[in-house]
């Protein structure tokens, strides 16, 4: 009976996750002056399929809220090693997630902002994985998130393609 409270109580976990992971990503967001408005990205050509500036503070909020809900159903299962590993797999990609902006609007670097992004969507995809095989809604509920994050790969790609010279190399090569 107390597993089943506890279980069926990962909403407030949920609540915690999603605030933070908000928080999180708004502040890495802002710090690194992601977006329309930072003079770097404006000067660079985007491709046809570029989404006006609007549509990045709608998405990523809802996004995020999907994270912190899945998160929090994994956070309330009982403790095992593929709880462990999905967590470990989870907040790796939600690091990557937070430094992407700062490598790309911030440090000018678009290719390894690329390898970071696709990397990324990698880990988060086995990440869902190992969600789904624990409690499959919360896979679910990551796979608009994976989604975007191969959409906004090939933008990454596309913007890179499309600016030959434009970056720079934070790790110098």
């Amino acid at each position: 009976m107390a597993e089943t409270v506890e279980r069926n109580s990962w909403w407030k976990t949920a609540l915690i996750a999603v605030i933070a992971i908000e928080l999180l990503g708004g502040l890495s967001g802002w710090l690194s002056n992601s977006g329309y408005g930072n003079s770097w990205f404006d000067a660079l050509q985007k491709p046809f399929f570029m989404p006006p500036g609007w549509a990045f503070g709608v998405v990523w909020p809802i996004l995020y809220a999907l994270l912190g809900i899945s998160v929090a159903m994994i956070l309330a299962e009982p403790p095992s090693d593929r709880r462990r590993n999905a967590l470990l797999l989870f907040f790796i990609q939600l690091a990557l997630n937070f430094a992407w902006s700062p490598i790309f609007f911030a440090g000018h670097d678009i290719k390894l902002a690329k390898v970071v992004i696709f990397l990324m969507a990698a880990i988060a995809a086995a990440a869902a994985g190992q969600f789904t095989r624990i409690r499959a809604s919360a896979g679910l509920l990551m796979v608009p998130y994976i989604a975007w994050l191969v959409f906004a790969g090939t933008l990454n790609a596309t913007i890179e393609k499309l600016n030959p010279g434009a970056g720079t190399s934070l790790l110098g090569f």
